[in-house]
């Protein structure tokens, strides 16, 4: 086997940004390459190392020999390793052999490895994503599918158990074969975004991905990274947005993996009360490292440049801005101001957001934050973080908690779905009935609700009415648009099953119709981020379980009016509206079609009386645990205005 060949991919302004933290394409110099070096291809590696006192390439070309290939230091004091070794093709395993300045050999995988083996101890691929993208048309207009003034309604979903192959119960389908089944299945339910749960690679099934070793490559368990890229070539071209978990807040401490990794505590913290996470059992990136922060923020990148996502949702953004997170008393250490904020990881965010979206404007990238973290989705110019938008957690703890009342229990839970209305546009929010909500003993949704079978459903129905017609974005696991009774389970299949029985299928078709509604209405989703497209017409009446309100675009007349009745009582209500509109039902929870009783939700009466301090009133009937939407027509009276104008616009041409 020849030897490694002295030969490099960095020029000294790499190596200048990459000390300041600001190189953000790093993937284009570390890792691995294919490349031709005085006439020969082989293979070019680079890697970080900078406490190592030695370094070589082992693999199954060379018997895992740590003698054979040892790379080269640079001579720039960057801790950069590098060489190449000619021969060498797509397919060769590989690691780093680290010998450390106290003696200990470590055989380590390339942190920018855009493939792994999927075992324990698994190796790093020498792999390519090169690929040839057939999604021109969707990359050169996402911007108004992206747009917060855009209907955003995401399908998040967990690869290895969304479906699984009908042969085997126990096999994952391939990439292909989920484009194969997912593609016409989203397009058919409506949904704008699908949402990944991680495919970066993770060595531990029941993390569900959220314990990344492989940043830079996709899971190897579905297939290749050719094959990931076809399934997000298929949405695109199908105008699906894809948007992936990034998980940039902790890692595992496998032996192969980013801890410890050149013998020393090179991307994590030295210091347990910041490095190490007593929860997950795993680690914490050293946000104040430059080194870190290029590695981090290239991640983003990679998967937004080399495999079009058009959005990232960064997991656990509260443990990285809280230095107290899960820890108690005397477990951290306050910052310099004295206060529990990590100061490094909140200037972290801040970076990547900017960075982001200079490169790529038209993304989004979304926070999991569970606190009350001020100004997370503001820009970053006006001291904000930047996020494009934030999960609306404290609403949907809200909402969940007061359907799981019994309706007689409910008047007394009355304000916890008002209360969202006092933010709701402190931040850009997306509501979120996530995986989170499914697991660990919480139950299924449909379980959550109370009550017999019918009542069950018809909740879930009110619900999923309350949640399209508030504003935000919105976010619904797989499994809930069916009404999953079992909670989810990594190591299976959804209960696709389930599909037999007319409730389960009425409950899809509910999903299916308010994504209908909710990406057609644009009063549901132009000022979806705006205090001017809400407006509450009943707040107040908690003895009735009776909440109204209106969702307006950017046209006078474009309004829509959501009526919930969250008690099993048939009434007819009177409703205060405007004088000179009018009102139609466009949607009805307990349509028999969806599964529901069938009681006809109609205008049964219009008075001209001032009613809820509005001119005019109409009589709805409400039928029983549910929710309607109307849709205000056109009045008589800017009919004729838009007539005038329009004569007024024909003379003055």
């Amino acid at each position: 086997m020849e030897k490694v060949v002295p030969h490099s991919l960095f020029t000294d302004h790499d190596i200048y940004l990459f000390r300041e933290g600001k190189h953000y394409r790093l993937y284009d110099k570390f890792g691995s390459h294919s490349v031709e070096v005085n006439g020969k291809r082989g293979v070019y590696f680079a890697v970080w190392a900078p406490f190592a006192k030695e370094v070589s390439v082992i693999g199954n070309f060379n018997n895992w020999h740590s003698e054979t290939h040892k790379l080269l230091p640079r001579w720039d004091e960057s801790g950069i390793w590098e060489g190449f070794i000619p021969s060498l093709n797509w397919g060769n395993l590989y690691k780093y052999a680290i010998r450390s300045n106290k003696g200990v050999l470590l055989e380590k995988g390339d942190p920018f490895a855009l493939s792994w083996e999927q075992n324990v101890q698994a190796s790093s691929i020498i792999s390519t994503t090169w690929y040839e993208w057939n999604d021109k048309k969707w990359m050169a207009n996402r911007w108004k599918k992206n747009n917060l003034e855009a209907p955003l309604s995401v399908y998040e979903l967990h690869l290895g158990s969304w479906m699984r192959g009908v042969d085997d119960p126990n096999r994952f389908f391939s990439y292909r074969e989920i484009a194969e089944r997912l593609v016409p299945y989203l397009k058919e339910m409506n949904f704008t975004h699908v949402e990944f749960m991680p495919v970066m690679e993770y060595p531990y099934d029941p993390s569900w991905g959220y314990q990344v070793t492989g940043f830079f490559a996709a899971t190897s368990r579905f297939g290749s990274p050719q094959d990931l890229m076809f399934l997000i070539d298929e949405l695109h071209k199908n105008s699906i947005g894809v948007i992936l978990d990034w998980v940039p807040s902790h890692f595992p401490g496998d032996a192969n993996g980013l801890h410890f990794f050149d013998g020393t505590y090179l991307y994590e913290h030295e210091d347990p009360r910041k490095g190490f996470h007593p929860e997950w059992k795993s680690h914490i990136f050293n946000y104040g490292r430059p080194g870190v922060k290029s590695f981090l923020i290239s991640n983003a990148m990679f998967w937004l440049d080399r495999y079009h996502a058009d959005g990232l949702r960064v997991d656990a953004v509260t443990s990285m801005l809280h230095l107290d997170y899960s820890r108690n008393e005397g477990e951290w250490e306050p910052n310099i101001e004295g206060g529990n904020i990590n100061l490094e990881a909140k200037q972290f965010l801040q970076e990547f957001n900017t960075a982001v979206y200079k490169e790529f404007p038209d993304i989004m990238t979304i926070a999991e934050e569970s606190s009350d973290f001020p100004m997370l989705t503001k820009p970053v110019h006006d001291g904000g973080i930047g996020f494009g938008m934030k999960w609306m957690m404290g609403w949907m703890h809200d909402t969940l908690k007061y359907f799981k009342e019994d309706p007689i229990n409910r008047k007394y839970q009355h304000n916890k779905l008002t209360f969202a209305s006092m933010y709701m546009y402190n931040e850009n929010y997306m509501m979120p009935l996530s995986h989170d909500e499914v697991v660990h003993g919480k139950s299924s949704l449909i379980y959550k609700m109370p009550g017999d079978e019918w009542q069950k459903f018809a909740n879930l129905r009110a619900l999923y009415t309350y949640m399209y017609t508030h504003p935000g974005a919105k976010l619904l696991f797989m499994g809930n648009e069916f009404a999953q009774t079992a909670e989810w389970n990594y190591t299976q299949s959804l209960d696709w099953h389930l599909l037999q029985y007319p409730v389960h299928q009425g409950m899809q078709n509910y999903v299916k119709d308010l994504n209908a509604i909710y990406t057609t209405e644009t009063s549901l989703y132009q000022n979806q981020f705006k205090p001017e497209g809400f407006e509450w017409v009943e707040a107040n009446d908690g003895d009735n379980s009776i909440f109204i309100y209106l969702r307006k675009g950017k046209e006078e007349d474009d309004v829509t009016m959501t009526v919930l009745n969250l008690t099993p009582r048939v009434f007819d209500y009177k409703i205060g509206v405007n004088e000179g509109t009018n009102w139609e039902v466009i949607l009805n929870s307990d349509d028999e079609k969806y599964g529901g009783s069938g009681v006809k939700a109609e205008v049964v009466d219009e008075e001209d009386d001032e009613w809820m301090y509005r001119p005019n009133a109409i009589v709805l009937t409400l039928p029983p645990l549910a929710g309607v939407i109307l849709k205000q027509k056109k009045s008589v009276q800017n009919i004729k205005k838009a007539k005038s104008a329009s004569k007024s616009r024909k003379r003055t041409i």
